[in-house]
């Protein structure tokens, strides 16, 4: 059941970051005129990335409501909740009328199910890996709640993949006309696929043993913010770092590369797709070596990296030579795998299980806000007024820097302090 929950949970959280994912390259390559229509481009995707910024304030809300009642009810029912809001939100946005056809309505419904995404992904990350880490073997629990993590380079894959087939099975003005709804429409099939999975695990041992025992908390979020506040916070900030540089490689870079660089829409994809399979694979070793020398210490290291790589990053980037940017993205997404892949077990231990779903939702969800949420519409407007990379390069260093520092005052919590196992235990802090 361990090994059919990880998969369960790395094909469930694939489909709904591919259901996130073709939102990003959607508002890089077709959102701006078809929603956003003016006579200044770069207007036009600012906007559009504004609507994936808000994506990200729905986020933390999903988290808190599907937090508590996974604390509450359990956390299988809010994977099949949260997968069903995501799904059903990515299709209606194939769907939507563009502003040609009903004018300002078509960006304000696109805001709204943009929200609906938001408010599901928001819910999903904490089950996804509560599902496997507390399905998990002792000494495991690492690798296991990585299979969650592995599912994000995998959803940007897939989307990817989908998108370099629709754009070029179809002319350029087919593919501004209807081939853009491709990509969302085709989510339909995958939700039923990851709800036939999720359907067939059983819930989460270390909740049912809490059920049973009578100590399922009544006020999770209550109890999370009153008692749990400093490695709620410390946690947050220390989740900063890996979704900024994510989103400034897979959806800023996209924006980047075609209109500052001036290389092909396709390159750019399979250059996001080659960084997005290297962070898959290194998510891989570094829940290995999470498990066997210490979650914190390779976080604290792809913190470090991240903050260090910034600069180089750009350099390379700026070069506009693929074989380059794809060195760039490579080092850059095994920087953000060092993070996530001991993130998931690093942030639910500290947490006891009766708050678990609510702490580790929450932090994971204000960390890729501060983060995320707007590192591309920044980076678009940072370049937009100093006609250069520096700015943003030093924008990514700070940010993983601050995650460097706010890791150091968290103290990993481990089996002996009872916080990875069902039994309640309070995370410290140094």
């Amino acid at each position: 059941m361990a090994r059919k929950v990880a998969l369960s949970s790395l094909i469930g959280t694939t489909i709904e970051w591919y259901d996130y994912f073709i939102y990003g390259s959607a508002a890089v390559l077709v959102f701006g005129p078809q929603f956003f229509p003016g006579n200044d481009p770069v207007a036009g995707t600012l906007a559009a990335f504004a609507t994936f910024a808000v994506g990200f304030l729905a986020r933390p809300v999903g988290g808190i409501v599907m937090g508590h009642f996974g604390d509450r009810v359990g956390r299988k029912s809010m994977l099949i909740i949260s997968m069903l809001l995501m799904g059903g939100a990515t299709v209606a946005i194939g769907l939507l009328p563009n502003y040609a056809t009903i004018g300002v309505m078509a960006p304000i419904l696109l805001v709204l199910l943009r929200l609906v995404q938001g408010f599901g992904v928001g819910g999903e990350w904490g089950g996804a890996v509560l599902m496997s880490i507390e399905h998990a073997p002792k000494g495991r629990r690492t690798f296991y709640g990585s299979f969650a993590q592995m599912g994000l380079p995998a959803g940007i894959i897939l989307a990817n993949l989908i998108f370099i087939l629709v754009v070029n099975a179809v002319s350029k003005e087919a593919f501004s006309a209807w081939g853009w709804r491709l990509p969302f429409l085709i989510s339909a099939a995958l939700i039923v696929l990851g709800f036939v999975l999720r359907f067939k695990i059983t819930e989460s041992p270390a909740f049912a043993e809490a059920k049973d025992a009578g100590t399922v908390e009544k006020q999770p979020l209550a109890t999370l913010v009153t008692r749990h506040y400093k490695p709620l916070m410390l946690a947050s900030a220390a989740s900063v770092a890996a979704p900024a540089l994510g989103y400034l490689i897979l959806v800023y870079m996209l924006s980047y590369g075609t209109a500052v660089l001036k290389l092909p829409q396709t390159t750019m994809l399979w250059l996001i797709i080659g960084g997005a399979a290297v962070w898959f694979v290194a998510i891989v070793l570094a829940a290995q070596a999470g498990d066997r020398w210490g979650r914190k210490k390779v976080f604290l290291a792809g913190a470090l990296l991240s903050a260090v790589w910034a600069f180089p990053f750009f350099a390379l980037v700026d070069t506009a030579s693929p074989i380059l940017i794809l060195v760039a993205f490579a080092v850059g997404t095994t920087s953000i795998a060092m993070m996530a892949g001991p993130q998931a077990a690093l942030v639910a231990a500290l947490f006891p299980v009766s708050i678990r779903y609510s702490g580790a939702s929450v932090a994971y969800q204000v960390g890729s806000i501060i983060g995320g949420a707007f590192a591309p519409m920044i980076a678009t407007a940072l370049y937009a007024a100093t006609g250069g990379s520096i700015l943003i390069a030093l924008y990514m260093a700070i940010l993983g820097l601050l995650s460097f520092i706010a890791l150091l005052f968290l103290r990993e919590s481990t089996p002996a302090t009872s916080a990875d196992s069902p039994k309640d235990a309070s995370a410290t802090t140094r």
